[in-house]
Parts: structure tokens; C-alpha cells; sequence
């Protein structure tokens, strides 16, 4: 799932790309893809893109009226091609999802890989109104996120520092990999409880929730869209990493499995050297 980096590089991408350039044709593919029907896809069309914008893991291109936003969910992504394939794009069984086209006959498509189908692009006068954005908490990288804002933000947490840093409306933009990146990072379980870290604890994990993004964004900076996806793969040292040495210590990084999703950590570096137990088999470590 693309996350704060990779989003943030797509935005300064397509602001590049786009800006000053005319939209001729919204061309949805799969039936699935739109969330809104009011304002219609063609609102756009005819319309000079203005900027682009990023709230958390969504993406808004404005028009000075109507606003294309897209959230690419865990399988969807975004592909710039200049030009674009010549005809109207036909709905099939393919990831094409929805064509942008411009005056100049670039563009890009949204794609979705995989049989659930989560990718959603709306259309709206107004980003802040849609509810996936209006639920989003502060974003980790603006300037008054400060070490005493987190600090309030995990103050009463009863959940494990793991899903309180995933959660969209706590902060907005880290997903499964940053998450298990900052943890990592900050030497800490994932299963340490938000409410209970020491002054200390808090300000090791801001520190490295900070460092970790904004490094992340940087190695992102000036990456072509199509290699985002291999950019993040390569920066990161615990998550996807299963049965490898850890950068750090060397200790072999181990996985914690669910129903939909897993977590990477280092046993040496977070959790005093014992392995996390799997929550299909036993209790977890705390």
C-alpha cells in the first residue's frame, strides 16, 4: 500500500506534470472505481489543473473548481504515460481502473491490481467533506506536529503502539510498512501499549517517527512514479524482510502473521531478544 512517502512523491510529481494543463477526458474503466456521482467525471473535463494536494495516503488534483481526488488503497496505483495508448480503453478483467488524459496527449492511469477491488476516486467541489479525509488526523510532517502534540495524541491509548501509529484518524498517512520502520527505529515493541511510554519513550518514538518519513520522503524526492514502488522496497530494513539480518544488529528479523496483514521486528533491537509469539498459536508478548 502506497503511504505518506510515496504519496507525497506522486503529489509533487503530478503538480509538476500537471499544473497549467487542461484536462480533455475523465475515462473510468471499472465500474467499481467511482465513489461519487455528483459532480460527474466530465465536470472536469474542459478544466486547467491548478495544483495538487496530498491529505494523509489521498490525493487531490484541482481544478480551481471540481477536485479529482483518489485514494490508491492497498493494490491501486498510478502510472503517467506520455503519450497515452491511442483509443478509448475498454472495461476487462485488466487494472486499468481510470484514464486522465490532458491536452497534450499525456496523462495517467489509475490501476488496481488483485481481486478486491478497494481503489476509490471521487469527484467533489470540496476534499475536506469527503469522510475518508474529514476522519484524518494531523499529518506527521506539518510543522505544528510537535513532540507535545503526539505526546497529547497517545496520552489515554489503551491500544498497542502498532495499531495506534496505523490509525488514520489518530495521525494520517503511516501505514503497515512505516509503521513497523518508525517502531524499529524508536526500539520499541510493537506491542507496547501508546498510553503507557515514559516522557522518554514518547519523545525516542517522535524522534524516529520524524526521521523515518522524512527520510523516506526524501529518498522518493525526484523518483519517477515508476519506480516508487522499488524506491520503498529498498529503503526499508525490518518490514518485508522476513528470515534476513537486521541492519543493525544482525539478529534474523521475524514476522508476527494475520488474518490480512503482518508486522517485521527485531527481536534483538525491540522486544529484549524474545520473539513475539503469533496470535494464532499463543499470547502475545507485552
Amino acid at each position: 500500500m502506497p503511504e505518506l512517502p510515496e504519496v507525497q512523491a506522486l503529489r509533487d510529481f503530478l503538480d509538476g506534470e500537471l499544473t497549467g494543463h487542461e484536462i480533455v477526458r475523465v475515462l473510468p474503466v471499472a465500474i467499481s472505481v467511482l465513489k461519487t456521482y455528483d459532480p460527474p467525471v466530465t465536470a472536469l473535463e474542459g478544466r486547467t489543473v491548478t495544483g495538487v494536494a496530498r491529505y494523509g495516503k489521498f490525493l487531490a488534483v484541482d481544478t480551481g473548481g471540481p477536485q479529482l481526488v483518489t485514494h490508491l488503497a492497498r493494490a491501486g496505483w498510478l502510472r503517467w504515460q506520455d503519450p497515452l495508448p491511442s483509443g478509448v480503453p475498454r472495461p476487462g478483467k485488466g487494472p486499468l481502473a481510470l484514464r486522465v488524459a490532458l491536452e497534450t496527449g499525456a496523462g495517467f492511469d489509475l490501476t488496481e491490481a488483485g481481486t478486491q477491488k478497494r481503489l476509490a476516486v471521487y469527484v467533489t467541489e470540496d476534499p475536506a467533506a469527503l469522510p475518508g479525509i474529514a476522519r484524518l488526523g494531523p499529518d506527521p510532517l506539518a510543522a505544528d506536529f510537535t513532540e507535545e502534540r503526539f505526546a497529547e495524541l497517545l496520552r489515554g491509548e489503551r491500544r498497542r503502539i502498532k495499531g495506534a501509529l496505523r490509525d488514520q484518524g489518530l495521525i494520517a498517512g503511516i501505514g503497515n510498512a512505516y509503521s513497523d520502520e518508525i517502531l524499529h527505529a524508536a526500539r520499541m515493541s510493537p506491542y507496547k501499549l501508546a498510553g503507557s511510554l515514559t516522557a522518554t519513550e514518547t519523545r525516542e518514538l517522535y524522534a524516529a517517527l520524524r526521521a523515518t518519513l522524512e527520510e523516506a520522503v526524501e529518498r522518493s524526492r525526484g523518483v519517477a512514479a515508476a519506480r516508487l514502488k522499488s524506491e520503498k522496497k529498498s529503503g526499508l530494513r525490518v518490514h518485508g524482510r522476513t528470515g534476513e539480518p537486521c541492519p543493525v544488529c544482525g539478529d534474523t528479523v521475524r514476522e508476527v502473521s494475520f488474518a490480512d496483514s503482518s508486522l517485521q521486528y527485531c527481536p534483538t533491537c525491540q522486544t529484549g531478544g524474545k520473539p513475539l509469539a503469533d496470535r494464532r498459536t499463543s499470547r502475545f508478548l507485552k
